[in-house]
């Protein structure tokens, strides 16, 4: 059995860490600076920053291993690249890179003041150079002491220039490599952006999610157009690997990047070029400043001079919904423009919000252009849904009929099922070398099947449901689950062409590891594997119980019951029967669900004994100092499993060291790609049709880390909306997945030669989990945006200053969460069309339809589960109401019903 620690012990931690050749010129000393809350070194040959500490003693940069970061072609914050071109010639951009063959810099005395440090850069810049570039490091004490570096571009042509790119690389700590997990955690930075032009920053979080964090912005009209991955040499530490993703760049232009590798896609921003007169310089630049903590960023945002835009309740904006827009910067606002995409209300005060209301006719991408009377332009990045319920709707179809295998001669027995599917072919993937993805196994090869039956948990539909039982008799168990055992196997489809006939295409790779036999495949050991037919069996379970008109071929207690035994089998006895068994795994927030509903049920042996189970993992995880282990080096998928049962078991030290871990990877920006999108960068290797590393957005970590974001704000509404905003946002995310059919893509390419979604379905099931399992409206307050909804909108009604009245915009429509009472409500079946809360009375009403959508099955009765901080909601009951289920029955055979939630 490998344990958490070890597997979290990083791939490359055997390589040797050796100097590199000091082309950078570390041995010729630093500068050293110091003031307010930062200190630092420059390098002093080629005046670049060698250390940017806070005052916690934290160095955002990788310092301890500069001298094997020198030779040329690695890249330092400092560095400067660009492209560029005699000015109205078009043609050829000539590309120029300060890290490409270093020669010491220049140092120059400056007049201005606060100057740290200053320099010619002639010297390590190609000889026939029409411009001159001088850099230099400055002390800024406006509002917020800041160090700052500006680059100054000087034009020695006797004609213009035009610069096509421009680009300000930020290399921070995000090295693993060679690290074991304690040091990682307490060395490692992770930088996320927000691509805004003059609104844009970069917020840099230490890797627990406490202390202080870096804010870069920009200096003076210094735009962020685009985020730009940064080709290196793979160097001592193996760039672009699972353990050092690498660095990227703040690209201030990008034209010649757009007319070149980009011509392909659609940029964040519209591309632009700078053109410099004969004699003419130009100065751009970037801030560096320390936020108090995560929590603060934004305030530190606001002290720069820097726009800053916050979206409620973010920038994934079902059709049917509206959102609020506040704008907050020293310069009065002179436009905002959409495109058409959304009618924009203005606010009714000074300081209030923009009201956004998407146009009939919009979906996907949608961009918000802010410019303010002092000339700065910002922009704010929405992406347009279908509503909620009608995303569900077409997801289900189409998983169900494009995505629905049925060939019953198949031999490796995977009919019928819900395959993986290449968009790019509209065709089902019956193979791949990557054997799981066509095998129905691991996150790449079931995230059609996964997704699909939690679809039924929240929108059961007879012809979709009838498909997933079908599926889940002759395939789960029989194919997945072998000869009668609770074992899962890692694939059903295997490559071994004298086992069996079938046409293998000849033009893949057979011969990599990942191209299994049948006896590799058929291995029951890896416990990550067991969590989707687990949850299949339970949303089964949820929609024989709620929907008994329902024919099935079994019945709730057979499907309750599989997932019970499935679960034991690996997860019992300390994990006997699973390799990584002992680590927290994607998507078992189900498995909590799943004993709520043993003891909902009455099945208390089985409820005791998955306690039994989880209590052991939970009280080991106490022990760790780091208990997120996993397959790979560093993840961030074991926090969500880690969260929920140590605080499930009350063990708070380790819960909240979760919680800290999930918010420093999990950013909130202005940006629907960024925003709530949990940190992943190498699973387009395993479950993608284009395998690279490449950071991800909207991975299927995004819906499962919002679980403990959004149970922490349940936990403790009062002054939390910052991790109320992550959460919500991140439980969205894979909405925008989704495409106008139903097709829902394992993740989005987030490198600007791409900037699309990936062709397979591959495994974004986990994901779509983490949304049935969270979406819900929450009504909140807080003291600087005042009372706000998320998921839902504040319609008419209410009769009263002290009453809200909302209808739900969420995409399930089956949970509520009322902050000031504390007060969870959940319905078992139908849907939640309207939530009213007194807050003279401190009571809730709800309507509750018999169903979420025309053709999803009417329930004809549901239970009302109610709860609070810590347990039951004492104190709260159901009007009229009687007990079933450990919650409240209420009648739906009329179509709706009005629920009374009462102090008791």
């Amino acid at each position: 059995m490998i344990t958490p620690v070890q597997t979290i012990v990083l791939l490359f931690a055997s390589a040797a860490i050796t100097h590199a050749q000091d082309n950078l010129g570390i041995k010729n000393g630093s500068i050293p600076f110091r003031f307010g809350n930062l200190r630092g070194q420059i390098v002093r040959a080629s005046q670049t920053l060698a250390s940017l500490n806070s005052t916690s003693d934290f160095d955002f940069l990788p310092y301890d291993l500069l001298p094997s970061l020198t030779a040329n072609g690695i890249h330092h914050i400092g560095d400067v690249t660009f492209r560029y071109r005699n000015a109205g010639a078009g043609g050829t951009w000539t590309s120029v890179d300060s890290a490409t063959a270093r020669k010491s810099v220049t140092a120059t005395n400056s007049s201005i003041e606060n100057v740290i440090a200053a320099a010619d850069l002639t010297a390590t810049l190609p000889s026939n150079l029409p411009l001159k570039i001088t850099r230099e490091w400055l002390h800024i004490n406006e509002n917020v002491e800041s160090l700052a570096v500006r680059v100054n571009i000087t034009n020695t042509a006797a004609s213009d220039i035009e610069i096509g790119s421009l680009g300000l690389p930020i290399s921070i700590n995000n090295i693993f490599t060679g690290r074991i997990a304690e040091k990682t955690q307490q060395l490692c930075s992770l930088a996320d952006p927000y691509i805004g032009l003059d609104g844009g920053y970069v917020r840099v979080s230490h890797l627990l999610g406490t202390g202080n964090a870096l804010v870069i912005t920009p200096l003076n009209a210094t735009r962020f157009e685009a985020w730009r991955f940064l080709r290196e040499p793979a160097g001592n530490f193996g760039y672009q690997s699972q353990t050092f993703e690498g660095n990227y760049e703040w690209q201030v232009h990008t034209l010649a990047y757009a007319e070149n590798e980009w011509r392909g896609s659609q940029p964040w921003n519209t591309p632009s070029s700078k053109t410099l007169r004969p004699g003419e310089t130009y100065s751009v630049g970037l801030r560096f400043s320390v936020a108090e903590s995560l929590q603060k960023i934004e305030d530190t945002v606001v002290s720069t001079g820097t726009p800053l835009a916050v979206g409620i309740p973010g920038y994934v904006i079902p059709a049917d919904s509206s959102a609020r827009l506040y704008l907050n910067h020293t310069s009065a606002i002179e436009s905002l423009e959409s495109n058409g995409a959304f009618t924009i209300t203005p606010p009714a005060t000074p300081q209030g919000f923009y009201t956004l209301t998407p146009s009939p006719s919009t979906w996907g991408r949608a961009l918000i252009t802010v410019r303010y009377q002092d000339g700065k332009i910002q922009t704010v990045h929405y992406y347009i849904t279908k509503s909620g319920p009608a995303t569900l709707a077409d997801l289900g179809h189409f998983f169900t009929t494009s995505a629905y295998f049925n060939d019953s001669s198949d031999p490796f027995r995977r009919s019928p099922s819900i395959m993986t599917y290449d968009r790019s072919t509209n065709s089902i993937v019956s193979q791949d070398s990557r054997v799981w993805i066509a095998g129905l196994s691991d996150e790449g090869g079931t995230g059609a099947y996964l997704a699909t039956a939690m679809k039924q948990f929240a929108q059961p539909v007879a012809s979709e449901v009838s498909k997933v039982d079908d599926f889940v008799h002759d395939t789960v168990v029989g194919t997945l689950q072998r000869g009668g055992s609770f074992g899962v196997v890692a694939s059903s489809f295997f490559y071994e062409p004298g086992a069996v006939n079938f046409p293998y295409q000849t033009n893949f790779d057979w011969t990599s590891w990942t191209s299994w036999n049948r006896e590799r495949a058929y291995t029951t050991r890896r416990a990550y594997n067991y969590i989707h037919p687990v949850a299949t069996y339970w949303a089964m379970y949820r929609v024989a119980r709620d929907h008994p008109d329902q024919p099935l071929r079994a019945s709730w207690e057979w499907y309750l019951g599989r997932a019970f035994n499935t679960t034991q089998y690996c997860l019992a006895n300390r994990a006997a029967n699973c390799d990584y068994g002992l680590v927290g795994l994607m998507g078992e927030w189900v498995l909590g669900e799943l004993l709520l509903d043993l003891k909902r049920e009455k099945m208390s042996p089985q409820a005791a004994a998955l306690e039994t189970s989880m209590r052991y993992r939970a009280e080991l995880w106490e022990t760790q100092a780091v208990p997120f282990g996993s397959e790979m080096a560093w993840d961030s998928t074991g926090q969500e499993g880690v969260y929920f049962w140590t605080r499930y078991f009350n063990l708070t030290r380790t819960a909240t060291k979760a919680l800290n871990s999930v918010l420093a990877y999990t950013p909130t920006v202005a940006h629907w790609g960024w925003n709530g999108n949990a940190r992943r960068y190498w699973d387009f290797w395993y479950g993608a049709k284009l395998s690279q590393l490449e950071r991800q957005i909207h991975h299927y970590g995004s819906g499962l880390n919002s679980l403990p974001l959004l149970h922490a704000y349940e936990d403790s509404p009062e002054g939390n909306l910052y991790t109320l905003r992550v959460g919500f946002s991140a439980n969205t995310a894979p909405l925008t997945n989704i495409d106008q059919e139903g097709f829902a893509s394992a993740a989005f390419h987030s490198y600007p030669e791409l900037l699309r979604w990936d062709a397979y379905s591959g495994d974004y099931g986990p994901g779509f989990l983490g949304l049935a399992l969270g979406q819900g409206v929450y009504i909140a307050e807080d003291a600087r945006y005042g009372d706000v909804v998320f998921g839902g909108d504040v319609v008419e009604g209410g009769g009263s200053a002290s009453v809200v009245a909302v209808e739900p915009r969420d995409a399930v429509r089956r949970r509520a969460f009322v902050a000031a009472l504390g007060l969870k409500i959940e319905i078992s079946a139908g849907a939640l069309q309207r939530v009213v809360y007194d807050k003279q009375s401190q009571s809730v009403e709800l309507t509750v339809l018999d169903a979420v959508a025309s053709t999803a099955l009417k329930a004809k009765t549901a239970v009302v589960w109610l709860s609070r901080p810590g347990g039951d909601a004492i104190g709260y009951s159901v009007a009229n109401a009687e007990m079933q289920r450990g919650g409240w029955s209420v009648d739906l055979s009329e179509g709706s019903v009005a629920v009374n939630i009462v102090k008791s």
